[in-house]
């Protein structure tokens, strides 16, 4: 406070007023408040999670990708000092449960369990109600999914080189099963056709065990499917494998090659998945949770758990995650357009 000496009127006396100024002025008032909210912000990156995280899975409940987010919201619950709560939010191409993390609040407690689903739904849907790269902020990937090419038990087919010579000697007459059309186990039966050069018939059914229902019954010849609906069928010899899909030999089945190793040069088609957070997410959030999920599947009973569904345990840098997303999603457009798949 400053003080202001004025004369009275009609007085000789000398009257003291006293003039309240503001502490700060406006402008340092508006830096003030910025610092706070900067310094409450950095605090609540800092203390980070402060209530329960939500990880969206765009699959119903029971399958291995929610199998294998509630393995991971499990462990991550234990080191991280709050719940990982899993949300099922099922629906084709996983646009439901993308468009709720991508116009979230990018604070870190939404999250998405993002696939190659999403990778596919870029060339496969006519628009989305987000853009796959721009929306999302990669955190870190979490396991990969081997496909595997089978036959009836009782087939003659013994390889995949057997495989492609009968398509050969009886052109279109090859029926390859897989669930249905857009489908990470449809494009990579339409992968394999393309690759390999033959002329075959690839066939969508609406479940896994329609599709092995047709196998046993001879209404095709092939059938491409994730590994984990059929090892049992597999192990129990009720199904044959010829090959998995991916670039190495599935651990628990070290006798089956893979596609490349077959003949089938370069193939490779895999299904896989991740957590991605809203774009805009702080930097230090999202190295937060990449630290949390890296050392999750890492743990040796998560890697055991995940390894009994068919699935590699295996996180990465959010790099990496984005440039596994841009590649993946060039790699689909083009088998899209190859076997000219109608954009839904």
């Amino acid at each position: 406070m400053n003080a202001d000496t004025i004369i009275a009127r009609g007085s000789n006396k000398k009257i003291l007023l006293w003039r309240v100024q503001p502490l700060l002025s406006p402008s340092k008032w508006i830096c003030a408040v910025a610092l706070m909210a900067a310094a409450s912000l950095v605090f609540a990156q800092q203390a980070y999670p402060l209530r329960p995280v939500r990880i969206l899975v765009p699959f119903a409940a029971g399958g291995v990708a929610d199998i294998t987010a509630r393995v991971l919201a499990q462990k991550m619950s234990e080191t991280m000092g709050q719940q990982v709560l899993v949300e099922n939010r099922p629906s084709a191409g996983g646009i439901i449960a993308s468009e709720a993390v991508a116009k979230s609040e990018p604070d870190g407690y939404t999250l998405l369990f993002i696939t190659n689903g999403n990778a596919v739904s870029v060339s496969l849907f006519k628009s989305l109600p987000y853009d796959t790269l721009r929306d999302f902020a990669p955190v870190s990937t979490v396991g990969f999914f081997d496909l595997v090419l089978v036959v009836d038990s009782e087939s003659k087919i013994g390889s995949v080189r057997e495989l492609i010579a009968f398509a050969r000697a009886n052109p279109n007459k090859l029926n390859l099963g897989t669930i249905n059309i857009g489908s990470t186990q449809n494009l990579a039966a339409e992968l394999f056709k393309s690759m390999s050069g033959i002329d075959a018939q690839v066939v969508p059914f609406k479940t896994t065990p329609a599709v092995v229902t047709a196998l046993k019954g001879g209404d095709v010849q092939a059938a491409f499917e994730i590994l984990a609906p059929v090892l049992a069928q597999i192990k129990g010899g009720a199904l044959k494998p010829l090959a998995v899909t991916s670039e190495k030999r599935y651990v628990g089945l070290p006798g089956v090659p893979t596609v490349a190793e077959s003949g089938v040069s370069g193939y490779q088609a895999s299904s896989w998945n991740g957590v991605a957070a809203p774009a805009r997410t702080p930097k230090a959030v999202i190295e937060r949770l990449n630290r949390e999920i890296n050392a999750a599947v890492a743990a040796p009973e998560v890697r055991q758990r995940l390894q009994e569904l068919g699935v590699d345990a295996r996180g990465s840098t959010p790099e990496a995650l984005h440039q596994l997303l841009i590649s993946e999603i060039a790699k689909w457009k083009t088998v899209i357009e190859g076997a000219k798949i109608e954009k839904q």
